[in-house]
């Protein structure tokens, strides 16, 4: 697959997270929150591919990989909130800084992308791979943790309501 293909699936991708997060800040999360933590499972065929090419990565390379990785789930983590609305209902708070965040590292990548070079390409695949799963898995726990809490708060806050009712 050439680079112009792998970018243009790259950036379908991204389309479509781009959507789905402005989709989430108008809609309500359904249920326990589970689904916050689907794109997690969504990685695991990738690690296929650990067990079917031959990879020439030494482990500190994976290891600033999934460092780098992790300092991008950061801004992240960081501009995803969730508030209860008028409705009684939870929703993902909306927040210009989380779409600058999620614009940042795209470019941080594409960038990182460019600059590494002497690699074979399925190696650079697994680099930027782990990446992915670097900031990915961070930010959705810290996310299903933190919309836990609102829904624990809002739980509370009902009780609270019955009781005095």
């Amino acid at each position: 697959m050439n680079g112009l293909a792998m970018y243009g699936i790259f950036f379908v991708i991204f389309g479509l997270v781009f959507w789905r997060r402005t989709r989430a800040m108008v809609r309500p999360v359904q249920g326990s929150g589970i689904k916050i933590l689907l794109p997690m499972v969504f990685l695991l065929p990738g690690f296929s591919a650990l067990l079917q090419f031959q990879l020439h990565l030494k482990v500190w390379e994976v290891g600033v990989a999934a460092l780098i990785g992790v300092l991008l789930a950061v801004p992240l983590i960081f501009t995803t909130n969730y508030e209860i609305r008028q409705d009684g209902k939870i929703y993902a708070q909306k927040n210009k800084a989380f779409f600058i965040a999620l614009i940042s590292v795209l470019v941080i990548r594409i960038a990182l992308r460019q600059f590494i070079s002497g690699i074979d390409p399925f190696s650079l695949s697994m680099l930027f791979f782990t990446v992915a799963v670097g900031y990915v898995v961070p930010w959705r726990i810290i996310s299903f943790v933190k919309f836990r809490k609102v829904k624990q708060s809002q739980m509370l806050g009902e009780e609270i309501i019955t009781i005095r009712a």
